[in-house]
């Protein structure tokens, strides 16, 4: 059963806090509710209806509580925004159009909390809660002292934590203190830090709290229990000696998703008929700016004789088809249910293997651990025999799980885990054949020549003794694992340990959405620095470990890459010349483009258009004219006098369509001219041309997707293109 939790935030409205202090920009009622809102909004995010929110203004311009009717005098000016319940977005929305500051002074902070108190009592009654009162002032209101032993212990007695968070009060621990502060607020602080000493509460300052916001929080889940039954070691129904053993199986670790997303849409304003016969999309509330999308689906079937030659068709008449080649296979429902494991609930070892011999990286899926039945001696004796004898032999156990009848087999690892307190077996799901991928690479110690040699230095490929020991240097220099500084300051905890480390999406994603349901209006908030924490090394690490890597950079003769070759045309700060004349300017204009090329300076005319050329049809234009020169050449060759020539042409003509990211230009002419080739229509037999084309076809071939991206042409086609 999920945890009940009953909360009440008191907030003082008083007049005082709309002023602004310390450097602030935002008032104090507006810097201290951030903490207010962080917490709602998660209450909210969670959508249990067993957390509880209540919340109670003090110093407001109004009076609203039982209080003041049934006790008289004391509890003026203090309103309950929020009765105790389950709080929603639209609840969240009426209650920050109540928080403002008042125009008023009195109301006392201790009745506040005596109301809550009563709330709190009235609401849960004798019934398990987690119950707290947060009391957010700035201490500038009246505080009264008297009975503080007896609400005391009547907050011990309901269970309640007290937790007060005032801004800028003083905090020694946090490292704050106010200056010239009001004798009114100094002597507040020691009441409040008097009365939560009493009754075992939290004090503190709301600096020290709104810094906390941005670590993420980790989400309390209750153990969640998904096999509870015998573990066996053979057939106990059959053979005597086999083990059974009362088991209990709990999740030990379980991934955290980030919350979806549900569709919405603009809502408009119903009318009377459609509103009485609306329904709401389940786990989605309507607000007053969206509404929930509902999806509708129809099928249709081919029919001659309905209108429009399609008719439709209800979900129910459908059949599953699988796909057989490019036919539809049909298998009813009852066969279909013939290909479906029959399983029963169990959880049964199948063998062992010994733990040197089992690969780490086989690991898959969420971890659970199992321990003996709860209140049965014996079973927990014969697990905790088991489990010993797997941890002296050093053998981890491979079992088959069934949870529940019905649901699929999975093959497990058990490994054994000892504690002075504690035993168990961790699990976790083996993979299947198809989940294991297995990769060839050259080792890394030794190269195999050609000849079959094996060597392990003084070659190009290997590294040197050098190198390994500037390689070593530079890994210990950036050694993380003392890194990080304790409260004294010296460096011996781990940097990155891994209960530190969190999820970055997952956290900053529930930030947005927290940050967004208080403040629609508002930019989003920059990622808390937390998140970024290891994202990069630390930089006064990497200063001192800068001169080794200096050296590894000079051992090792690390040279810059050059940068790739530029695809487009684009002007670059090429060199000016002597004359001081733009060259390309000059030959950009109009009346100096070229618009022919002469076949006898075909190579540098055909570069010369390309490259000033201001559209893609006039690159295409240029393309077709050497196409056609090319064409020429053959068909006007004797022999094989203009094979040279035409090659040539053709290895500049897939250079330059590389270049302009253009291959479809260039593979449909190849295309092309392979079939007047091998048809004879270039000037008769030109198939000492093709072989000679396809001896250089690695300058000469289609352009493929690894040379350019824009292509069409797989690796495989590519290679396919010559054989043929």
């Amino acid at each position: 059963m999920a945890d009940k939790e009953a909360t009440v935030y008191i907030v003082d409205l008083g007049s005082s806090m709309g002023d602004s202090h310390n450097g602030r920009i935002e008032s104090d009622l507006d810097w201290g509710m951030h903490y207010v809102w962080d917490k709602i909004t998660t209450t909210v995010a969670a959508s249990r209806k067993t957390w509880t929110v209540g919340v109670v203004g003090v110093r407001t311009d109004e009076t609203s509580n039982p209080l003041q009717d049934q006790q008289g005098d004391g509890y003026e000016n203090i309103s309950i925004l929020q009765e105790l319940g389950p709080m929603n977005l639209t609840s969240l929305r009426s209650l920050q159009s109540l928080i403002k500051p008042s125009d008023t002074e009195s109301g006392d902070s201790i009745s506040a909390i005596v109301l809550a108190v009563d709330m709190i009592e009235r609401f849960t009654k004798k019934l398990k809660y987690k119950r707290k009162i947060i009391l957010v002032t700035d201490g500038e209101g009246s505080v009264d002292p008297d009975d503080f032993d007896d609400i005391a212990g009547k907050i011990k007695d309901c269970g309640i934590e007290l937790v007060v968070l005032g801004v800028d009060f003083d905090d020694v621990e946090f490292g704050f203190k106010e200056e010239d502060k009001s004798t009114q607020k100094r002597t507040n602080e020691k009441l409040l830090k008097e009365l939560v000493d009493k009754c075992g509460g939290l004090y503190g300052t709301m600096a020290d709290a709104i810094s906390e916001l941005e670590m993420p929080r980790i989400k309390p889940v209750k153990p969640y229990k998904s096999y509870d039954g015998e573990l066996t070691l053979g057939n106990p129904a059959a053979h005597k000696d086999a083990m059974s053993i009362s088991v209990e199986r709990y999740f030990k670790t379980h991934k955290a998703t980030i919350p979806p997303a549900s569709r919405v849409v603009l809502s408009t304003d119903p009318g009377p008929s459609q509103a009485a016969g609306s329904d709401e999309m389940e786990g989605v509330e309507r607000t007053g700016a969206f509404a929930a999308v509902k999806n509708a689906r129809t099928y249709k079937v081919n029919d001659p004789e309905a209108p429009g030659g399609k008719r439709d068709v209800e979900f129910e008449s459908l059949a599953k088809g699988y796909e057989y080649g490019r036919t539809a296979v049909h298998i009813s429902e009852s066969e279909y249910n013939i290909t479906k494991i029959e399983t029963t609930k169990c959880f049964t070892i199948l063998g062992f293997i010994h733990q040197e011999k089992y690969d780490p990286f086989f690991n898959m899926g969420e971890t659970c651990q199992t321990v003996a039945q709860k209140l049965n001696d014996a079973a927990a004796l014969k697990l905790s025999s088991f489990i010993h004898s797997l941890q002296e032999l050093e053998s981890y156990a491979v079992a088959r799980i069934v949870t529940k009848d019905g649901k699929e087999p999975s093959l497990i690892l058990l490994a054994p885990h000892i504690e002075p307190d504690f035993e168990c077996l961790y699990d976790v799901p083996l993979p299947f054949a198809e989940d294991v991928r297995n990769y060839q690479f050259p080792p890394l110690d030794k190269v195999i020549t050609v000849t079959g040699n094996i060597k392990y230095e003084d070659h190009r490929l290997l590294p040197s003794k050098d190198l390994s020991e500037a390689m070593d240097d530079y890994v210990d220099a950036m050694d993380i694992s003392t890194w990080a500084k304790d409260e004294e300051g010296n460096r011996s905890s781990e940097y990155a340990a891994i209960e530190d480390v969190f999820c970055p999406p997952l956290h900053r994603v529930n930030q947005v959405v927290r940050h967004r349901a208080i403040y629609p209006d508002q930019p989003l908030p920059p990622v808390a620095p937390i998140l970024l924490k290891y994202s990069n090394p630390p930089e006064d690490l990497i200063v001192k470990a800068k001169s080794r890597l200096a050296d590894l950079i000079a051992e090792a003769d690390v040279k810059r890459v050059p940068p790739k070759a530029k695809s487009r045309r684009e002007k670059g700060n090429k060199p000016e010349p002597i004359s001081g004349l733009d060259v390309d300017a000059l030959l950009n204009q109009p009346q100096n483009k070229r618009h022919k090329i002469d076949p006898k300076n075909a190579i540098p005319e055909f570069k010369q258009m390309v490259e000033y050329a201001s559209e893609e049809s006039e690159i295409e234009g240029a393309s077709k004219q050497m196409g056609s020169i090319i064409r020429s050449l053959i068909s006007n060759s004797l022999g094989d006098s203009g094979y040279d020539r035409a090659v040539e042409n053709l290895a500049v003509f897939r250079d330059t369509m590389v270049k302009w990211e253009m291959p479809a230009i260039y593979n449909s002419f190849l295309r092309d001219l392979k079939k007047r080739l091998l048809s004879g229509e270039l000037g008769g037999d030109r198939r000492e041309l093709w072989w000679q084309m396809k001896g250089a076809r690695s300058a000469l071939g289609l352009i493929d997707q690894n040379i350019s991206e824009p292509s069409k042409v797989t690796p495989e086609e590519a290679m396919e293109f010559f054989r043929k």
